[in-house]
């Protein structure tokens, strides 16, 4: 394949990206400063407690709740997204141990619902509920599975993190609540970049969704019953299973002030670039944009070309200094098959997916756009030319 001169570097696939500079030099600072532990009695472990509050305190006013109903979890969101599907379904595992959950969920929700239901022989301890098209959860099935008898916990996405379609939270929680049934919001991909969910009983983000370190965020409001099982824990209120390094969370903190203050002008920005992004992508032959075109995220794209392959798309990209990815975004270290693509009935193979970084954090990003526009059709043509597909 002919090869152009692949000059600088763009990352364009911020599932985690660099940190933001403001967050980056928090962290080095908070080294020295927050370095102790929090629980102890000494003034250097007084200061790390003050400081790990007021980490709290600031992310939790974006959110719009109190301090004490957020937790900090080390594993990033999986882990937080772990305990607030235990924490929700603990208290409730005498009406039953059934969970429900679309078919498009994070994969640390499918493993998990899937294994037990192959351990306990029973497929009806986990209900997968299907998606149309576009990835959007089909909410006569929702309301169906959540009135399941046994039915105990749902979770569902704010928005697809590959496709980036945002799902029906608000009804969906409605016939979770007609049910009796907590609604975990999984907002990985959302949270801090489109605003909070408008309707949810756990919620769970993770701060490098704004550039932030990878950090888990578990929202648990006052009127939800939440408790973990096994024996209490001592961090995090009783939610995490280990105690946060206060360095990360004062990072977390500063990465989260700083995007908030930019987020409206950097969504515009990002959808307009995305836009761009989806109407080159149209006019190459056999290549199809996947996801809502209009209620979506406006940082995200995935596209599927026929008669090509996704790794070796993301490889020749690569070598022109282009960084993006295929597959599914939470299990993208696997050679499966996108399993939100699959649910979609979209092709699951020859297919790239664009997660757009902060500005802040990635300054070149919109010379990356432009170069992945001029160069896209010739990568498709070429990858499809070493596979013997052209002219198909």
């Amino acid at each position: 394949m002919p090869r152009s001169s692949p000059g600088p570097r763009a990352l364009l696939d911020a599932v985690a990206s660099p940190l933001h500079p403001q967050a980056a030099a928090t962290l080095a600072a908070a080294l020295d400063a927050g370095w102790a532990e929090p629980t102890r009695l000494y003034a250097e472990a007084r200061r790390a407690a003050a400081l790990l509050e007021r980490a709290r305190e600031s992310i939790a006013a974006d959110l719009g709740v109190r301090p004490p109903e957020l937790s900090f979890h080390l594993g990033a969101g999986p882990a937080a997204l772990t305990a607030a599907l235990d924490g929700a379904a603990w208290p409730r595992r005498r009406a039953g141990a059934t969970m429900v959950a679309s078919a498009v969920e994070h994969s640390a929700i499918l493993i998990a619902g899937r294994y037990a239901a192959a351990q306990a022989q029973d497929a009806r301890l986990f209900l997968e509920v299907p998606v149309d098209a576009s990835a959007r959860v089909s909410l006569t099935a929702w309301g169906h599975a959540v009135a399941t008898p046994g039915c105990a916990v749902a979770a569902l996405q704010h928005a697809n993190g590959e496709v980036g379609t945002r799902q029906p939270v608000t009804a969906a929680h409605e016939q979770c609540a007609a049910a009796g049934v907590p609604l975990v919001v999984d907002a990985q991909a959302s949270l801090g970049r489109w605003g909070v969910p408008p309707a949810y009983d756990v919620l769970v983000g993770d701060a490098s969704s704004v550039a932030g370190p990878p950090l888990g965020l578990l929202v648990v409001p006052e009127r939800t019953a939440f408790r973990r099982s096994g024996p209490p824990r001592e961090a995090e209120f009783g939610r995490a299973d280990a105690r946060v390094w206060v360095p990360l969370a004062l990072a977390a903190a500063e990465a989260w002030q700083q995007c908030a203050a930019v987020r409206a002008a950097d969504n515009a920005a990002a959808h307009e670039l995305i836009g761009r992004v989806r109407a080159a992508v149209a006019a190459i032959p056999d290549v199809e944009v996947v996801g809502d075109p209009d209620d979506r995220l406006p940082h995200i794209v995935t596209f599927s070309a026929l008669y090509a392959d996704g790794e070796s798309l993301v490889r020749e990209l690569d070598r022109r200094g282009l960084a993006l990815a295929s597959g599914s975004a939470c299990t993208s270290s696997t050679l499966e098959p996108s399993h939100v693509l699959a649910a979609m009935g979209a092709l699951t193979h020859g297919n790239v997916r664009l997660t757009l970084p902060w500005e802040a954090a990635v300054p070149e990003r919109q010379a990356g756009i432009e170069r992945l526009i001029a160069h896209l059709p010739e990568v498709v043509a070429g990858v499809r030319a070493q596979l013997g597909a052209q002219g198909l």
